[in-house]
């Protein structure tokens, strides 16, 4: 339980930097979206920019199996890179928006 605690931090903490990394557009808001219960996270950016709607997850992560699972990474940063910067073993986080089959090739978890 401890280090399924310890992975809701991190992800939070790693979402909530990206999120005050964002623009400064004070149009498009920067949204974090956190399901402690279902182990869900998200960061959202929704507004307008010169007349046009802005809507989109920018990163997606989950914790499944006391894995954290990068489902989607809309970033220029590696996700994984930086969960495992902050302490997360790299045996315990899956790129999850690879293949299965792909995954085998990476120095993350396959699943």
């Amino acid at each position: 339980m401890a280090k399924l605690t310890e992975y809701r931090e991190k992800i939070q903490d790693l979402l909530t930097e990206l999120a005050n990394y964002g623009s400064s557009d004070r149009e498009v808001e920067s949204q974090l979206i956190f399901d402690t219960e279902r182990d869900h996270y998200q960061l959202a950016h929704v507004g307008w920019r010169n007349k046009r709607r802005i809507y989109g997850c920018v990163v997606h992560l989950d914790i499944k199996d006391d894995k954290i699972w990068v489902q989607h990474n809309g970033t220029e940063f590696d996700i994984a890179i930086r969960l495992a910067e902050m302490g997360v073993p790299k045996q315990d986080i899956v790129n999850g928006f690879h293949s299965s089959y792909m995954r085998q090739f990476t120095e993350f978890a396959v699943g």
